[in-house]
């Protein structure tokens, strides 16, 4: 099997090959952080964080990057509106965004680089596009020429000649050309401002994620990845600075996921259709969130509403009850039952395996494990040992865990209350041979009430966390 992935630069399936094995080099843009952050924003972290994972169970090395954008007009702006410093305004939502990823099990980036703390880097890195004839300075503005860079569009298949000034692009008159964008802004009253060649001022959005790339992965990477409404202007523009200014090729592969959905468009803060992760955090476990966005293609929409979210939070339950353990009183599954189940690991196994080869498709690998989970029960109900399940389930935790889920965030006894529940077992189990079947019910039902789940069959009676 070899890895393939779509890369958006070339509208195809390319075999993985990274610049320098077994190192792989991924950058991935950060939010900006000047309100709340939402589930979009948690999506595309979370997408990469599997598509990370997984390249690291296939034996690579990856130094992940992700930037925090921390100057930008509408941090400006809030900052104004709340009467603080836009830096404090920053470092709030930037904290916060962390902790969000700690709580959504997302592994920490190698490095997350600001733009506060770039600014003699963007400055260098202007310079030398304007001594190479790739940009030039009007009135303390420096603006990007992009009629010289000959391949411009090649991102996003957009003829110059066809394009019209696009989001965060300014029209102003001084510019040479309508589509030259901003590397420098000369500084407004009242602003943060940095010092420069071309005086006070602050860089244009695109020219960050150039720099904080070149300085934290080199001048060419293997992965660059963002949500698939920075591919214009936003990714188009970096490939132009960055190749004018290395003179290399910058990204290998452009990897971008699709926009979360609410009631059929796009969530984000602009419309006012958005759920933040706060919010969810609040009513829903992270794994549910992120079994959602395992179960759909990275590069798709994906939709986000009460019916989806309860029939997600019931596929992870599905999921961990493979993990459930045998029936106290199991004498053995017998052979056919056992074959059964080792043949299915191997399927499970090697499905889920040629299922992320084929451009991280993490839905049909999760297909794979439900029907391990399935085999799993099945031996179970036959009266399978510990030991007869504990390879099949631990295959199921080792493969669960490279897309990142928490398997045991519920079955395991952090409460320390194990041994009491038994205790109420007991009691109950007294309690139904006496066929005092009312308060037989009442201890089930009380143990519910506090997030235990008691199940009775034939074979005795188990417990585990809802």
């Amino acid at each position: 099997m070899s890895l393939k992935v779509y890369n958006t630069l070339t509208r195809q399936k390319e075999e993985f090959q990274p610049l320098s094995p077994p190192q792989v080099t991924m950058y991935v843009c950060g939010p900006t952080v000047y309100d709340n952050a939402h589930v979009g924003h948690a999506m595309s972290s979370l997408v990469f964080d599997i598509i990370r994972r997984y390249l690291q169970y296939r034996g690579f090395t990856v130094r992940h990057v992700m930037n925090y954008t921390d100057v930008d007009d509408k941090i400006i702006m809030r900052a104004q509106y709340e009467e603080i410093d836009a830096m404090e305004l920053a470092e709030r939502y930037i904290v916060q965004y962390g902790d969000h990823l700690a709580d959504l099990n997302i592994l920490p980036a190698s490095a997350y680089p600001r733009v506060s703390t770039e600014m003699d880097n963007i400055v260098r890195v202007v310079q030398g596009l304007i001594d190479k004839g790739f940009a030039y300075e009007v009135d303390g503005d420096v603006y990007f020429r992009v009629a010289k860079d000959d391949d411009y569009g090649k991102l996003s298949r957009r003829k110059l000649e066809d394009m019209s000034s696009g989001s965060r692009i300014d029209v102003d008159t001084r510019k040479e050309s309508p589509m030259d964008f901003a590397l420098w802004k000369a500084a407004k009253p009242g602003e943060p401002a940095w010092d420069s060649p071309w005086g006070q001022g602050r860089p244009g959005w695109h020219i960050e994620c150039s720099v904080m790339t070149i300085e934290h992965l080199g001048e060419q990477i293997d992965i660059h990845g963002g949500g698939n409404d920075l591919i214009f202007p936003h990714h188009e523009n970096e490939i132009a600075q960055s190749e004018s200014f290395t003179g290399k090729p910058f990204a290998k592969y452009w990897l971008h996921n699709g926009m979360m959905q609410l009631a059929g468009e796009k969530m984000s803060k602009s419309l006012g259709n958005l759920v933040t992760i706060k919010e969810f955090l609040s009513k829903h476990e992270a794994d549910v969130l992120r079994l959602l966005v395992i179960n759909s293609s990275y590069r798709s929409p994906l939709t986000f509403n009460d019916e989806v979210l309860e029939q997600t939070t019931r596929a992870l339950e599905r999921l961990r009850g493979g993990l459930k353990p045998a029936f106290p009183q199991a004498s053995g599954a017998p052979d056919e039952a056992l074959q059964s189940l080792v043949e299915q690991l191997e399927k499970s196994r090697s499905g889920f395996n040629e299922s992320m080869e084929d451009d991280f498709n993490s839905a049909g690998a999760l297909g794979h494990l439900f029907d391990l989970v399935r085999a799993i029960n099945q031996a179970r109900d036959a009266r399978a040992t510990a030991e007869q399940l504990s390879e099949s389930q631990e295959a199921l935790e080792e493969l669960t865990g490279v897309l990142g889920l928490r398997m045991q965030a519920r079955l395991a006894d952090e409460t320390g209350a194990g041994p009491f529940i038994d205790m109420l077992l007991e009691v109950r189990k007294e309690l139904r041979a006496e066929k005092l079947w009312a308060l037989s019910d009442k201890v089930r039902d009380g143990l519910k009430a506090l997030g235990v789940l008691v199940e009775d069959t034939k074979d005795g009676t188990s417990w585990r966390w809802e």
